[in-house]
């Protein structure tokens, strides 16, 4: 924090802040403040950190995500919100994971996803404007342009490029790929957390011009919207940059018959073995009975984007005080 160069990377990081705080209150957003404390822990499939309330002698769990809180406002008629504020994940500690994080994360009744990403991409391309000259920067010592329109592509479309495949349509195609590819598989996947650990083992990292990957299957969804012509996959999308995950964002789930049942499938698979899987949220459920409207919610993790937009190869470099290995 002495280094003059380090002062100024986080005089950086306060300018892309700016701007994402900026251009949502320009889009009509309201930023609010929800609980850092959750009784359920619930929003992203993540392991969390647990406390215990001595005055209510009570369990509680340092959030994972805002999310089912943002939706609540949703329910109780606030169209348009967003939060950035600090997430915590007791996983593992990495150049691009940190224990705890900033991530923003908004949503907005009757959007689509289409315009989503459009403001998604204006807002990464408005960060990186922020503290530089241009959207032609360097990462990593290599050239990454950002201008202009960002490409948009099926996820299994990518699998299949990638693995040299004619075809990814049906559960047999699926596991065969995973089997010729040597994927270690554990016993409670299905066919969609199948694809995904292969699109994660293959292709995520070589996306390194800004790619949004679409159409993600509902099994590796459980708050997303099933697609209306195939519901087998979810209305959500996961912008890549440099072969690293900068937003995941989806239409959202607003059944509370169908939430309910996926949050029971998230129950069974945490009983398999993945600590990752989601608690079954009641409270929510009932929140949903009250009628939320058809939304679009986004996360963007800020770390990540600051390092981006700095050119920094650990979080480490874009954080006060990290945690470290």
């Amino acid at each position: 924090m002495s280094n003059p160069e380090s002062r100024e990377l986080f005089v950086k990081r306060n300018k892309i802040i700016q701007s994402l705080r900026k251009n949502l209150e320009e889009e009509g957003f309201l930023e609010v403040e929800t609980p850092m404390m959750h009784p359920i822990p619930g929003g992203a499939n993540a392991r969390p950190f647990e406390t215990h309330h001595n005055a209510l002698d009570k369990q509680l769990f340092l959030r994972v995500a805002p999310e089912l809180y943002l939706k609540r406002l949703l329910v109780g008629g606030y169209e348009k919100v967003f939060e950035i504020n600090r997430n915590f994940r007791n996983e593992g500690i990495s150049t691009i994971h940190n224990p705890e994080f900033t991530m923003l994360e908004f949503y907005e009744a009757y959007g689509d996803l289409n315009r989503t990403a459009k403001l998604i991409q204006k807002l990464v391309q408005d960060s990186v404007l922020a503290v530089n000259d241009s959207l032609n920067i360097a990462y990593e010592d290599k050239p990454l342009n950002l201008e202009g329109d960002f490409r948009v592509v099926a996820l299994k479309d990518l699998v299949k490029e990638k693995l040299k495949l004619s075809s990814l349509d049906t559960e047999d195609e699926i596991f065969n790929a995973a089997k010729e590819n040597k994927l270690k598989l554990h016993k409670s996947w299905g066919w969609g957390k199948v694809l995904l650990e292969l699109f994660e083992a293959f292709v995520e990292k070589d996306l390194w011009e800004p790619t949004f990957v679409k159409d993600y299957p509902y099994e590796v969804s459980p708050l997303s919207r099933r697609k209306d012509d195939n519901e087998d996959y979810t209305d959500r999308m996961e912008l890549f940059i440099a072969g690293r995950e900068f937003s995941n964002f989806f239409c959202e789930l607003n059944d509370p018959h169908d939430q309910e049942q996926r949050f029971t499938d998230q129950v069974e698979q945490k009983k398999a073995g993945d600590n990752e899987a989601m608690f079954f949220d009641d409270d929510y459920i009932n929140a949903l009975q009250h009628g939320m409207p058809p939304a679009v919610g986004v996360g963007i993790g800020i770390d990540r984007l600051i390092m981006l937009a700095t050119d920094r190869r650990s979080i480490r470099d874009v954080v006060f005080f990290p945690t470290l290995k």
